[in-house]
């Protein structure tokens, strides 16, 4: 596999795909979201044999639900394109327009960023969902997908260009390179000359290697080490409800609960409550206080602190107060997402203020940490830098700004 001429095949075929209109790029989403359903038969055989493999490989069942396609997820997947092609199409917008003092008037407008590279991990859902973002916002994308999801991988996107191809686009919009060798990834991460940004999805070792090793700018994704800290002033059924859901609604991705802080005051009374809740389902790791509550919880490590698990494993910390709640989760967090639960406004506020992860809630759970659920349509991730985009990333997120300054013969004196 020639991993440049893909690189170069993206670079040339961007120009025409930003010369589309809205209406044209909308109608390119609905013709995926038809293939995708027309061709379900050929998706699920080829998600079985990717499934087949990782049972062989003992992949934890948690794991294998996020490679897991079946009728109702490739329906979601092929609405989801349905729903993106109704929302605005950011490119053209003008940010803010203004005149300088020589009269010349300056236009921030909105454009596409160009080629998009995506290394992710697993989840086939987002070979769909990086595609119709970045051909929606006028970019062309190259997909590196783990060797876990390839059966699947493979047959979603030649599905979506067999489609490009039937209606008259160039099938390199949208390109995926195949090998699952580390040396294929590692040239596709210097290859700055054609690719505009890197987003890598997936694991903290993932993301890790990318950052370190690209020459391209990377656009950084994290691993959601999310906690949800209980205040004494917390309604615990309120708490107990947000923690269940965080947790064991589906424990494979991101936006999950790896960590529980509890008020010290409160411990003794809520530890247990929780425990008997989630306990016949959750995996119970602790600090020592913890475990003097609940003698079967196993202690957790100063690694495991920072450890995003990804599994019906949860780990639970008493803590002083709000001030320590928010000192440990700037220290061990991915940056992701973060939940208090309380009555206190005050102490929510400074939980609000003071967390420095891209998202923070007030009673409320860290699963809502979703493109779809903030109303962006499908993400292209979740952004834990501090530059260009933080949090959910939709179409905004994959634009840039042109400044278009207009003039009549000014010169600078």
């Amino acid at each position: 596999m020639n991993i440049e001429k893909i690189c170069q095949n993206s670079k040339l075929s961007s120009y025409n795909l930003q010369k589309l209109s809205t209406e044209k790029k909308n109608i390119i989403l609905r013709n995926f979201s038809n293939a995708l359903k027309n061709n379900k038969s050929t998706i699920l055989k080829a998600n079985d044999l990717d499934l087949q493999e990782a049972r062989k490989s003992n992949m934890s069942e948690s794991m294998q639900d996020r490679l897991m396609l079946n009728d109702d997820r490739i329906n979601e997947i092929a609405e989801s394109l349905i729903k993106l092609s109704e929302l605005e199409d950011p490119v053209g917008i003008v940010d803010a327009r203004w005149m300088t003092s020589e009269g010349l008037e300056i236009s921030q407008i909105r454009v596409p960023i160009g080629v998009i590279g995506i290394i992710y991990e697993s989840r086939p859902n987002v070979t769909v969902d990086a595609a119709s973002i970045c051909i929606k916002t006028g970019n062309t994308v190259i997909l590196k997908g783990g060797k876990e999801a390839i059966h699947t991988n493979i047959a979603l996107v030649k599905i979506m260009r067999e489609s490009l191809v039937e209606n008259g686009h160039s099938p390199d919009f949208l390109q995926l390179i195949e090998s699952t060798d580390r040396e294929a990834t590692m040239e596709f991460m210097q290859m700055n000359q054609y690719v505009d940004v890197l987003i890598p999805r997936g694991s903290a070792r993932l993301i890790k290697s990318v950052v370190a090793n690209a020459t391209i700018p990377v656009l950084e994704t994290g691993a959601g080490n999310c906690h949800i800290y209980v205040d004494e002033s917390a309604d615990q059924l309120m708490a107990i409800a947000i923690i269940e859901n965080a947790k064991v609604q589906r424990p494979s991705v991101c936006n999950s609960v790896e960590k529980v802080l509890i008020h010290k005051n409160i411990a003794d009374e809520f530890l247990p409550k929780l425990y008997e809740k989630i306990s016949d389902r959750v995996s119970f790791k602790g600090c020592p206080e913890s475990k003097s509550l609940i003698p079967d919880i196993e202690l957790i490590t100063d690694q495991e602190l920072y450890n995003e698990f990804l599994d019906f494993i949860l780990g639970v910390i008493i803590i002083d107060n709000t001030e320590k709640a928010i000192e440990h989760i700037n220290k061990y967090s991915s940056s992701h997402s973060e939940s208090i639960i309380t009555k206190n406004i005050d102490n929510a506020e400074l939980f609000l203020n003071q967390i420095t992860s891209s998202t923070v809630y007030h009673n409320a759970s860290t699963r809502f940490t979703d493109g779809g659920k903030f109303g962006y349509g499908a993400e292209i991730g979740i952004s834990t830098s501090k530059l260009h985009a933080r949090g959910p990333m939709g179409l905004k997120a994959m634009t840039t700004i042109k400044n278009v300054v207009r003039g009549s013969g000014q010169i600078r004196k």
